[in-house]
């Protein structure tokens, strides 16, 4: 994938630009991404995670071919070229089948690879590090590379087969896992110079045994921890000297720069300040559905104003009853019970409501919820009192009053951060 081996050189040129990238599978996150995409005239990276979309489905129902199905249908509908739309798979490895022995599970991780890059997705990420049943716990740096050089040459075979751009590869792993951080957190310890160097030549040894040093220079990035996480309420930002060291260190490598996860939440100031320092590869999926949950929500309680309670979508009770109905996707995240337990579905930054939006039943009252407003457009003074920020928009003519638009528009203030850091003119010099 040229267009990222672009980036990487530019940053390493004295550039300090990056790119965002957008993981989720929710067609208004989506759409949102294009839109902001086409109005910044730059180029989308939209990413899927293991979980998320693999070769049995996962928590979407889709296959890779699926996803890339998906977003090249909205981005018909928005008008957005497909030539922009760069497609990355996130967690690429026994991640989903952890529970099974390692030999099982890399069997369905070549399986998980192959039809990644036989769907068009280019930015993959090799993911092993996670141990499997039976396996010792951490895995060694040499395990996980030679498992990542196993996929790394499905990956190759697959792409040679269909022909296009050659693959991208992502090494490495964050702490903790996917998704925010469970426990309370006040602080986090950055990766050591000498961790991401045991992790970098670990690999290298293992791609060159194994044949695959042509394949070196197009690993563009290393997945660290510059210090930065969320739990359910709170946010440890991004503190610049303490990863300096850590940042120094990857300059030695002309083309490889790090991928930073969890950057979701973080200010404006520190995300340009991340890719300035050297995490040029910023993700965020969190943050977007959050802002997603926000809209939703709000004009669910300007709907319960407006509406006679028999004629309510009631969008909030109802993928809240979704929630408790099936709580497989929270119960190991969320530990309170009453009232905390409430605020913590409804509110937590986690954000674990995000795998609700896709129920039927919950589909179906955000269809009426729109439904009802674009049919009935809210006065502006109730957009003022619970979406200002669309208020101010709609006021200035930059959106219409419709339902849908009030939500795009929500969740593009969290994309324009990310656009803005990723540019060199948003940084801050200092």
């Amino acid at each position: 994938m040229q267009v990222m081996q672009d980036i990487v050189s530019a940053h390493k040129g004295g550039s300090p630009v990056g790119i965002y990238s957008v993981c989720s599978a929710h067609p208004l996150v989506i759409e949102a991404s294009l839109r902001h995409g086409e109005a910044t005239d730059s180029i989308v990276l939209i990413e899927a995670t293991s979980n998320q979309v693999n070769q049995d489905g996962g928590y979407t129902g889709m296959r890779p071919a699926d996803f890339v199905a998906r977003v090249y249908a909205i981005a018909d509908k928005v008008g957005f070229d497909h030539k922009d739309i760069l497609f990355g798979g996130d967690h690429l490895g026994p991640n989903c089948w952890q529970h099974l022995d390692a030999d099982e599970a890399m069997d369905r991780s070549d399986v998980l690879i192959d039809a990644y890059v036989r769907a068009g997705f280019r930015k993959i990420h090799l993911d092993c590090s996670m141990s499997c049943a039976g396996d010792p716990v951490p895995l060694t740096d040499e395990i996980v590379a030679s498992r990542a050089v196993r996929l790394c040459k499905v990956a190759e075979a697959a792409w040679k087969g269909v022909g296009g751009e050659p693959p991208v590869y992502i090494i490495g792993t964050e702490v903790p896992v996917p998704g925010g951080a469970t426990e309370d957190l006040d602080s986090l310890a950055v990766t050591s110079p000498e961790a991401a160097e045991a992790t970098i030549y670990a690999h290298k040894r293992a791609f060159e045994g194994a044949g695959l040093a042509y394949v070196w220079p197009r690993v563009v990035g290393l997945v660290v921890q510059p210090g930065v996480e969320f739990d359910h309420h709170k946010v440890v930002d991004y503190v610049p000297g303490e990863a300096k060291a850590l940042s120094r260190f990857i300059e030695q490598f002309p083309t490889m720069v790090f991928e930073a996860h969890s950057t979701d939440y973080q200010n404006p100031s520190a995300l340009a300040a991340l890719v300035r320092d050297h995490f040029a590869i910023l993700k965020v999926g969190p943050a977007l559905t959050y802002a997603l949950r926000q809209a939703l929500l709000a004009l669910d309680m300007i709907e319960q104003a407006l509406v006679a309670p028999g004629d309510a979508a009631n969008v909030r009770q109802t993928v809240l009853d979704a929630m408790k109905g099936n709580p497989a996707h929270w119960q190991k995240y969320y530990a309170a019970e009453g009232p905390q337990q409430r605020l913590d579905l409804e509110y937590s930054y986690s954000d674990r409501i995000r795998y609700y939006w896709a129920q039927p039943k919950v589909e179906e009252a955000v269809a009426k919820l729109v439904a009802s407003l674009n049919a009935s457009p809210p006065p502006l003074t109730m957009i003022s009192q619970y979406m200002p920020e669309e208020y101010r928009a709609v006021r200035e003519g930059r959106i219409g009053n419709t339902a849908e638009e009030l939500i795009i528009h929500r969740i593009e203030t969290v994309l324009s951060m990310y656009s803005a850091a990723s540019q060199a003119e948003a940084m801050d010099p200092a």
